[in-house]
């Protein structure tokens, strides 16, 4: 949905084609709800974005002309290595391989392929299409244009990239989110702060606007041009 709001024509594939239908047709229902309440992003109407998206069930079909390729298959090491496999034996030196992992090394998901230099992770935020940070996570082997290209396709489709300089076990985003997490819940348990609060209030998370330290040379951030704005309910309590 993202890039289909950026104008970019996306191919979804799965190698069962009930996903693929499902799929369109969740993305089609979420793509009408956003527009009703007006939070759809883009400049093209949701039947022209929804243009822009097709599924199919052949791997290489579904890279044919691709100039960026983000894998999203559940976190097994092995699944996603088998996928990164099939397409090495696919793509040209032209096309960005990206994971959506949150916590695999992409020194490991990467190793041994011919395409290496291409390859890097590309960690969203879920739900994504309204969390606009992306870690990428680049391996020893990236390419610096692998990263820069990333970065700037992020930036076009509304994303908040963050360049992690090298990678680290949890990227950077997990090792800064979970205390502030695991505190927050100490505080609930501790009866000093209500639970629904905390739940649904989206700037208790990280925000995509924080400039990241790069004092340990870990990670480079920029702030978003578009910040979150603070919670403005009138509900007692929030």
């Amino acid at each position: 949905m993202l890039f289909a709001s950026g104008g970019f024509k996306v191919k979804l594939y799965d190698i069962e084609q009930e996903q693929i239908t499902n799929a369109l047709e969740n993305i089609r229902k979420e793509m009408k709800l956003l527009e009703q309440s007006g939070s759809l992003k883009g400049s093209l109407s949701v039947e022209e974005q929804l243009s822009l998206i097709s599924g199919c069930s052949n791997i290489e079909e579904a890279v044919e002309g691709a100039l960026h390729i983000q894998e999203c298959v559940p976190e097994n090491l092995q699944l996603k290595k088998k996928i990164f496999a099939q397409l090495d034996r696919i793509i040209d030196d032209t096309v960005v391989l990206a994971s959506s992992t949150s916590c695999l090394m992409p020194s490991k998901l990467f190793a041994g392929l011919a395409h290496m230099r291409q390859c890097l992770v590309a960690h969203p935020v879920n739900p994504p299409y309204h969390i606009p940070l992306v870690e990428l996570v680049p391996h020893l082997e990236t390419a610096p244009a692998t990263v820069d290209r990333t970065h700037a396709l992020m930036r076009k489709i509304g994303q908040c990239p963050v360049r992690v300089l090298k990678e680290v076990d949890g990227f950077v985003l997990n090792r800064l989110q979970y205390p502030i997490i695991s505190e927050a819940w100490r505080l609930v348990e501790r009866t000093h702060l209500c639970a629904a609060h905390f739940l649904f209030r989206k700037e208790w998370c990280l925000p995509a606007t924080s400039t990241w330290s790069c004092r340990k040379g870990w990670a480079c951030g920029m702030r978003s041009s578009d910040p979150w704005k603070p919670c403005t309910s009138t509900r007692k309590g929030c």
